[in-house]
């Protein structure tokens, strides 16, 4: 995989596509008897979401594909390269971290999305899925085969372990000598067992406790529409908003449309003491009251814990308490409030006046995205073709020595 061409690596790509295209029905009923089994279960209406391959979902995993396969190859590149004064000229190369192995529950279109990544980089990818996506990932993995060989590239250079038997994680986690990096996607439980049990270096984040601050100097039209998008769009993903912060000084004015646009949404708000009585006094009722633990909670499901706060200090300081370093944006027409923020809060991806949601590898543009980090090494926030690649130091040289 690493001395693939471009050219081969673009063909294998499209042709997965296609062959996902073709392969349309069968992945569907695959997945409709996932779906079927977790529902039997009694598994939560987050987890199926996830689990579920709608229309809608399968034209983005092969949208994906082709956004990978116009992506520009990055392996091979060449930069800073500079002249020393002995005469060699040193730079660096960007080249594959190897093979990959990805560890996810119940998210069928990390299969794809991970083997377009990881195949673009020049890496192989050896995926481990839940065992209540079993039979979605084995009917993908037929068609990326398939897709591979078509395109003269080696079949199992993706690969997926079929067994769900829980201890394959464990020992997948511990193979330093077959696999470079570790990429764990799902949820919290997963993730802390592996931060115990893994010996092969990760790209992970925990999990998302994201906000959106609306500032003193909001415009009201782009915090609704910003706040209602980054809690509403959709409410099982990690760049979900989990606690909604305001500035005391315009919660009067925001906090009551805002709120009753998330009750006829049947948005349960958890709210601190200074936000129930602007909500009251408004008529709002139907309100929890917010523990300490809600402000670290990720919901993942139509719940918002709600806060005023004094000011951006109080935010900025709240956010890098309480949160998990994953996205947090503020809404606000003030230049240097928006500058603080960005500066200030420290997170894998912070934004001004939009929602949290565009926290994806899709929409920055990176391709389908691998996973997103929220720590600071080897890679932070979405993971990319970049986040798949390592760099090496080369030196050209004259027939020097060193003197």
């Amino acid at each position: 995989m690493a001395r693939a061409t471009t050219a081969a690596k673009n063909n294998a790509l499209a042709t997965i596509a296609s062959a996902l295209e073709q392969d349309i029905t069968v992945l569907k009923e695959a997945n409709a008897r996932d779906c079927a089994q977790a529902q039997e279960k009694a598994l939560d209406a987050a987890f199926i979401d996830r689990l579920t391959l709608s229309d809608a979902a399968l034209r983005t995993m092969i949208a994906g594909l082709r956004q990978v396969l116009s992506l520009p190859d990055p392996i091979g590149e060449i930069s800073e390269l500079k002249s020393r004064p002995s005469g060699i000229q040193v730079g660096r190369m960007r080249v594959p971290l190897g093979v990959i192995g990805i560890i996810y529950e119940a998210r069928p279109n990390v299969t794809i999305d991970a083997a377009a990544l990881c195949l673009k980089a020049g890496n192989a990818v050896i995926l481990r899925g839940g065992s209540e996506a079993l039979n979605s990932n084995l009917a993908l993995a037929r068609s990326i085969s398939s897709g591979l060989a078509a395109a003269g590239l080696p079949a199992d250079a993706v690969q997926v372990v079929a067994t769900a038997d829980r201890a394959a994680v464990g020992k997948l986690a511990t193979m330093t000598e077959y696999i470079d990096v570790l990429v764990p996607r799902g949820g919290k439980s997963l993730i802390e067992r592996l931060m115990r049990e893994a010996r092969v270096p990760m790209i992970k984040h925990l999990d998302g406790v994201c906000h959106v601050y609306v500032d003193s100097a909001a415009d009201l039209t782009k915090a609704l529409a910003v706040c209602d998008n980054a809690k509403t769009q959709r409410y099982g993903t990690c760049n979900t908003m989990e606690t909604l912060l305001v500035a005391a000084s315009i919660a009067a004015t925001v906090l009551p449309p805002l709120c009753r646009l998330y009750q006829d949404k049947a948005v349960a708000l958890r709210v601190c003491a200074r936000s129930r009585t602007v909500l009251e006094q408004a008529g709002i009722a139907s309100l929890a009251d917010a523990t300490e633990a809600d402000w670290r909670a990720e919901y993942l499901a139509p719940i918002l814990a709600i806060r005023i706060v004094d000011d951006l200090d109080a935010a900025i300081d709240h956010i890098n308490t309480y949160g998990s370093a994953h996205t947090d944006a503020i809404v606000t027409e003030h230049y240097d409030h928006a500058q603080r923020f960005l500066r200030e809060v420290d997170s894998a991806s912070v934004l001004v006046n939009a929602s949290t949601r565009f926290a994806d590898g899709f929409e920055y543009g990176l391709g389908a995205e691998i996973g997103i980090s929220n720590d600071k090494l080897h890679a932070r926030g979405p993971v990319g073709l970049e986040g798949l690649t390592s760099l090496k130091y080369i030196v050209l040289g004259h027939g020097e020595g060193r003197r």
